[in-house]
């Protein structure tokens, strides 16, 4: 799928998004290795510790499909760019390997990308050396 593709399915997803507080809607749309695409939208809650972000919502459902190998994640918003959280770039660093492309947009012609450790440099991991679950 091209970036370009991945960013209109990204940006329909922001009409989803459920944000009566912050009127900030955000979509994602996650590409699997194998071409599959899980799509993720912002749900905020009264309780702001309660709301989920796009893009963990995308990487759940495709969790809990059986996907475990990740590609890239277009994030966008209905404010222009919008980049991940601390929250969410510790989240990718748990599933997703140094390859992993994280990008965002304004708009289709205008695309920026970066690869997960860009992002996050220090993050950490489940001990490879552990039982994987």
């Amino acid at each position: 799928m091209t970036d370009t593709e991945l960013y209109r399915i990204a940006k329909d997803m922001t009409l989803m998004s459920y944000a009566p507080f912050s009127k900030f809607r955000v979509g994602a749309a996650l590409e699997c290795k194998d071409g599959t695409i899980f799509t993720g939208c912002n749900v905020e809650n009264s309780s702001f510790g309660a709301t989920i972000c796009a893009e963990r919502t995308a990487f759940v459902k495709a969790i809990s499909e059986g996907h475990r190998d990740f590609a890239k994640i277009m994030i966008t918003s209905s404010g222009g760019e919008a980049w991940p959280c601390g929250i969410c770039r510790q989240f990718m660093k748990e599933f997703c390997d140094d390859d992993f492309i994280i990008m965002t947009a304004a708009d289709e012609d205008h695309i920026r990308s970066y690869k997960l450790p860009e992002l996050l440099p220090e993050g950490f991991r489940l001990n490879e050396d552990l039982e994987q679950f």
